[in-house]
């Protein structure tokens, strides 16, 4: 009995995280820079830091290490996100935006159970996100063919501008403790995702499927993916890990097969993270970890924006974000107070994913920010429950470039430097709270 109440517990979880708004805005591009809380709490280092169920997002040779335990949090985010345009010799074109939605609250779920010493089970469920944005139309006045102004939102489509992209993993997990000191994890990933455009019809004049460019509406996508683990025990102090997720090939957007290359496909990009734990005392633990992202190799995501000149939108070789890889450096630490109290803290350095080059497009997703600062506690009652808090601070960071729209609009004529010149801006704030059942 007591058996089947944790598989309801867990089903239960899924399904609230598949009900409600399952996304995840980030800072390591469109990953979030830490999963769960306690790795939130410390800078999102977490590849060899055991005792918490997250592993199948972090580093699934972790899970042996987990026990009993059901996780439930809830982290409340809120980007703050603005563009500009100046300098622009079509004067109309000049001016500034802020996006709208800038509260969200997203849901994380994670459970583990031992099945013997040497090997566990569990899942985590967790998402991915940070493309969206939701643009009023400003006032803004666009050309037409023959020069007359009129409204127009910031990348001269009609009506509001801004694109959602949430992405879901639920990923089961298996690890296996094969000799002493040693572990390997495995964790499929089952992914969905969710993803709309408004207000980009301008760019429908260069697409190989002009109606399906913006404003069709939501539409979904699932893939499978693996991601695989290692935890090595150097001695008692001293722990090592790997983990590696595989590119998760995802089914293609129809709606929009003339906005992303490959006829409407974004997939999710491979990543690696390779970190160490060291505990100088039975008190204190520090994490260090190294992640890399490679959104370069995603043709939605990494082919330049200046595409747009040379291949039409939804084509192999068409315009996406121009994003490069990211890497990431992440270092927390944490301390054990008493038996009740644990606190944490953290800092994070991200490499910026956006060129100056593609600022235009980026409008409709800047995930730029590099730095983040990051605290934590948890707070224990009685041996089955802890309450976990975790907050995050990214300052504002900004990219600028010439706008995508000169060269556009110099070929029907006008003149040099039409557009001017584009900045995107983001900041971001995050408050989570997660309730633990050691089970």
């Amino acid at each position: 009995m007591k058996q089947d109440k944790r598989w309801l517990l867990v089903a239960c979880a899924v399904a609230l995280e598949m009900g409600g708004a399952a996304r995840s805005w980030a800072t390591d591009g469109y990953f979030s820079h830490g999963y769960g809380m306690r790795a939130k709490g410390m800078g999102g280092a977490s590849a060899a830091v055991t005792g918490d169920a997250y592993g199948g997002a972090n580093n699934p040779a972790t899970m042996v290490e987990a026990g009993e335990q059901l996780e439930i949090g809830v982290d409340w985010f809120r980007p703050v996100r603005s563009a500009d345009r100046s300098g622009a010799a079509l004067a109309p074109l000049n001016g500034s935006v802020s996006s709208g939605s800038q509260d969200f609250f997203i849901p994380e779920i994670a459970y583990s159970h031992r099945l013997r010493q040497d090997l566990a089970m569990g899942v985590t469920v967790y998402g991915n996100g940070g493309m969206n944005t939701d643009y009023p139309q400003g006032s803004f006045q666009c050309p037409n063919a023959r020069f007359q102004f009129g409204p127009a939102n910031m990348l001269c489509g009609s009506g509001r501008l801004g694109v959602d992209l949430s992405q879901l993993i639920v990923a089961p997990t298996l690890a296996w403790k094969f000799a002493p000191g040693q572990s390997l994890g495995l964790a499929p990933q089952l992914a969905y995702q969710r993803f709309k455009i408004d207000g980009a019809q301008l760019f429908g004049m260069n697409s190989s499927d002009p109606a399906h460019v913006s404003n069709g509406g939501y539409d979904s996508s699932t893939g499978l993916g693996l991601r695989l683990g290692y935890l090595a025990e150097i001695n008692e102090r001293l722990k090592v890990g790997v983990s590696y997720g595989m590119r998760i090939h995802m089914s293609p957007f129809s709606s929009y097969s003339g906005l992303f290359p490959e006829q409407g496909r974004f997939d999710l990009p491979p990543n690696i993270t390779v970190g160490l734990s060291f505990k100088p005392t039975t008190a204190l633990l520090l994490a260090l970890d190294y992640k890399r992202i490679d959104y370069s190799g995603l043709a939605a995501v990494g082919n330049p924006s200046t595409n747009f000149f040379r291949a039409q939108l939804g084509a192999p070789n068409g315009p996406g974000f121009g994003w490069q890889d990211v890497n990431t450096l992440k270092l927390g630490v944490e301390w054990q107070v008493n038996p009740q109290w644990v606190l944490r803290g953290g800092l994070a350095h991200a490499s910026n994913p956006v060129q100056a080059r593609d600022v235009t497009f980026n409008i409709l997703a800047p995930g730029i920010v590099q730095d983040q600062f990051t605290a934590g506690f948890s707070r224990s009652f009685g041996p089955d429950q802890t309450l976990t808090v975790a907050l995050m601070h990214a300052p504002e960071r900004s990219v600028s470039g010439a706008s995508l729209l000169n060269p556009l609009f110099q070929s029907q004529g006008a003149p040099a430097n039409a557009a001017g010149t584009e900045t995107v801006r983001l900041r971001e704030d995050s408050l989570g709270l997660a309730w633990t059942w050691q089970l």
